[in-house]
């Protein structure tokens, strides 16, 4: 493993670190992200003082040609890559970064995640004022606006199954059970919402030292499902906040979309999960 330190700015408050692991990236969309993130911090001011965050840009792919440090630009982050370590898997590329960190918040971000340009100063802004909250989760908006709905209760194995890989028209009769899978019922767009069971790791603000003392992600998780692991984790330490005022724009797709591969990996990180934390089929 290498760890390149680059950095572009005279000075800075670590307030704020942030990681992101990319496996052959889509580089226009990861691009966005990196815009928006640096205009996300744009907004953050500690003492009359701009903030810089360190990014690391966690590389698990192999072989990748692309500049790392020209995506980011003339950002308001220093950028450190971290590469070598071969595909390690999301969880653990995330560790990789938590080691090395002592901000005082850390944003766990996926590299298809559009910022709003008031979510960190938002979300920092209700992390401060809570000093209870260890995890903070925003709304989650689809491309074309509507509402992801990406915290969940716990789960069964019926529900994964459902809402994963069923079709639309078989789906629809269980919609009323999947609807109160996704919360529904509670997350909206106005109210704060406090413990919601698991939320998702495309976009996790934690405290430091809550994340550090549960010591990041669970590396026998490959990928799918390291983020239920940590919710649940967390609310044993600290509380979860769902704040809508923190707003983001995902572009991710579901694992029956991408293929066997992934496919494979979802069940067998599903079976990994209720192993840990308790079988419910129906």
């Amino acid at each position: 493993m290498q760890l390149n330190f680059h950095s572009d700015s005279a000075s800075s408050v670590e307030l704020i670190s942030v990681s992101v692991v990319v496996y052959r990236p889509n580089r226009q969309l990861l691009e966005r992200t990196l815009s928006t993130l640096d205009a996300a911090l744009g907004r953050l001011c500690v003492a009359d003082q701009a903030v810089s965050a360190p990014l690391y840009l966690v590389n698990n792919g192999t072989n990748e040609r692309m500049d790392w440090y020209e995506l980011a630009g003339e950002a308001r982050f220093t950028t450190a890559v971290i590469e070598g370590q071969g595909n390690v898997g999301y969880g653990l590329g995330h560790n990789l970064a938590i080691e090395c960190t002592s901000s005082r918040y850390h944003l766990v971000l996926n590299p298809d995640i559009e910022l709003g340009c008031d979510a960190l100063s938002h979300a920092l802004a209700f992390m401060e004022a809570h000093p209870e909250v260890g995890l903070l989760s925003p709304l989650i908006l689809e491309e074309d606006g509507h509402q992801q709905f990406l915290c969940r209760r716990y789960p069964t194995v019926f529900d994964l199954f459902a809402r994963g890989f069923l079709p639309a028209r078989l789906r629809a009769p269980f919609a009323n059970r999947l609807a109160r899978y996704e919360m529904r019922d509670v997350i909206g767009d106005k109210e704060v919402v406090w413990d919601p069971p698991i939320v998702s790791g495309c976009f996790m603000l934690f405290r430091t030292d809550v994340l550090k003392k549960l010591g990041g992600f669970d590396p026998r998780y490959f990928l799918y499902f390291e983020d239920y692991d940590l919710s649940l984790r967390t609310h044993e330490i600290a509380r979860v906040a769902y704040v809508p005022s923190v707003r983001v724009l995902h572009h991710g797709g579901d694992a029956a979309r991408k293929g066997w591969t992934h496919i494979k990996l979802f069940v067998t990180s599903a079976y990994k999960f209720f192993n840990r934390f308790g079988w419910k089929w129906l």
